[in-house]
């Protein structure tokens, strides 16, 4: 190679960085405007000096009170926010290539309503007897619901419209295993707690949920990014992926594992959320195009200054009161749901 040709080499990668920072940027204001923005106002000094001493021991002068809002409240909710944000969209993106239907995402397919029943039994019936913890649950609730949807939709015909159909069936199955064991076993505070929780709940996360939430997020973020160009060959069908050398149940069992334990653990912390895993996808895509190798850092970003916007709105829309944030995204992703179906009759 000349060394004349090597500019060529330079120029693609420039533009590939520029939206890289610039997607880094976004997401950085949206953490600060997580941080500053609710009932009591806080100005960006505040914020600096409070990070700098609780990050370098800075040892300015600032309010205790303050201290710990932006420390050990808003701080670690903005950063779940972000990391369920990211983990969501990341399984929608994973989810909508395997079974290769625009309208999957772990709340259609039944992902969360597991996840959702699996903690809510541990929690209130105490399976295990406290050997098992809430995402532990969680998971092996979401694993289950996945595996009974995947036999449903194998039993009815296999295709990624089966699939669709047999998801919410399986929803609707385990939300009311759901609803029969807080009915049956939780006392009214209980089930008060359990039902704003169900709903997309963010007002108790703590340090302790951010060590949970990043970790694994960031852990979806490797393995999607590590099987990437696979993703691109299932949108061409399983057959077709085969052909190009994809282990194909290998990956199956690698991507669906992960998304399954990312779902799991983002339900344990914060509740069931819905439609951040089927609108965000189909929005990174508008940006960037199908390539999962540009769609995978799209999706997480975008899903995660989703979440964190989500969740100020959440804390702003009736004064004195907390919206679950459940309710903000279904807001947003209703009416995104139904441009995706207009869009898909449009093109089929």
């Amino acid at each position: 190679m000349s060394l004349g040709s090597a500019p060529t080499l330079v120029r693609p990668i420039r533009p590939v960085l520029s939206r890289g920072m610039l997607g880094i940027l976004v997401l950085m204001l949206a953490v600060l405007a997580g941080i500053v923005i609710g009932e009591t106002p806080l100005s960006l000094g505040q914020v600096g000096r409070v990070l700098a001493n609780s990050l370098w021991g800075a040892g300015y002068a600032v309010d205790p009170v303050d201290a710990g809002i932006i420390w050990s409240y808003r701080l670690p909710r903005t950063l779940v926010a972000a990391a369920c944000g990211a983990g969501l969209a990341l399984a929608g993106v994973v989810l909508q290539a395997l079974v290769r239907n625009a309208l999957a995402d772990p709340y259609l397919l039944g992902v969360s309503a597991g996840a959702s029943t699996g903690a809510v039994a541990v929690t209130i019936l105490g399976l295990g007897g406290g050997a098992i913890g809430i995402s532990s649950g969680a998971f092996m609730g979401a694993v289950l619901a996945f595996a009974l949807v995947a036999l449903l939709a194998r039993a009815a015909g296999g295709s990624p419209a089966h699939m669709v159909l047999a998801g919410i069936a399986g929803s609707q199955l385990f939300n009311a295993l759901t609803s029969f064991f807080i009915a049956k076993s939780a006392n009214a505070e209980q089930a008060r707690g359990i039902i704003f929780w169900l709903l997309g709940n963010l007002s108790g996360v703590r340090w302790p949920d951010v060590w949970l939430a990043v970790p694994a997020t960031a852990l979806g973020l490797v393995i999607c990014f590590r099987y990437a160009r696979a993703l691109d060959a299932f949108a061409f069908g399983t057959d077709a992926a085969r052909a190009l050398g994809v282990p194909v149940r290998w990956v199956q069992f690698v991507l669906i594992g992960m998304v399954t334990l990312m779902t799991a653990v983002m339900v344990s912390i914060v509740g069931a959320i819905g439609f951040v895993g089927l609108v965000i996808p189909h929005a990174a895509r508008f940006i960037v195009g199908v390539r999962h190798l540009r769609l995978i850092p799209t999706a997480a970003l975008t899903g995660a200054v989703f979440m964190i916007l989500a969740d100020i709105a959440s804390r702003m829309i009736i004064p004195g009161q907390v919206v679950p944030i459940g309710v903000v995204t279904a807001l947003v992703g209703a009416p995104g749901f139904a441009l995706i179906l207009i869009r898909n009759r449009r093109e089929s």
